[in-house]
């Protein structure tokens, strides 16, 4: 990833949140035409929808030590870890978003994926929710980099396409009824994808279907 994919990325963010607060829609728009709702009610933690708390709620259960958020958003995560008694660090390249968490009671970090971050090695879990498994659009390279942040026992759970078949890169962007934003690299990895992905990262795949969305938890082979 480049500076200027990270820079995109956190643009993406903080552009979708703002507008998301401010009561307007925001959908990301991929380079080959389609265009999916961002759900900013989901990210803040404030989604009516009974299967978004259902589904936080388990990926929160399968944490047993210390986690690393990564691409936290706004920190819903690293809060319901606390709660449960879970020491956990939210990273973010957005300041927004940093502050967002902190406000919460949660510790963040503004920096990239791709940086060196604490407890490198020592992460029992790593999670990759909400798309982040495409941050940079590279996948590969985003599960290599994060296998190095778990330990020899620990897991990356990454939520995964339920619809798209395969792996989809390209580019992608923020609009809302009025404007847009730029382009950035984006990526979207499909359920029978995980797998092989998994493999070229050293690491082992299973699956589940939690509240309507695909998990996958990769753990070392």
């Amino acid at each position: 990833m480049t500076v200027a994919d990270d820079t995109a990325d956190t643009q993406c963010f903080d552009s979708a949140v703002s507008e998301g607060i401010a009561g307007e829609r925001t959908w990301l728009r991929q380079a080959d035409g389609t265009r999916d709702v961002l759900p900013v009610d989901r990210w803040l933690g404030t989604s009516s929808v009974s299967s978004d708390s259902e589904f936080d709620s388990r990926v929160a259960g399968k944490c047993f030590g210390p986690t690393v958020d990564l691409g936290c958003g706004p920190g819903r995560l690293v809060h319901r870890l606390l709660g449960n008694g879970i020491a956990a660090l939210g990273v973010d390249n957005s300041e927004q978003a940093v502050t967002m968490t902190r406000a919460l009671g949660g510790v963040a970090i503004r920096r990239s994926l791709f940086d060196r971050l604490p407890g490198e090695g020592r992460w029992r879990h790593a999670l990759l929710l909400d798309g982040n498994i495409g941050i940079g659009g590279d996948p590969e390279r985003l599960t290599r980099r994060v296998r190095e942040l778990v330990g020899a026992r620990g897991s990356i759970i990454v939520e995964i396409d339920s619809v798209l078949p395969g792996l989809w890169r390209g580019a992608a962007r923020v609009e809302t009824a009025h404007a847009h934003g730029a382009w950035f690299p984006w990526a979207r990895v499909g359920v029978d994808h995980i797998a092989e992905l998994a493999y070229h990262a050293g690491l082992c795949c299973r699956s589940e279907v939690i509240a309507g969305r695909t998990l996958a938890e990769l753990t070392p082979r």
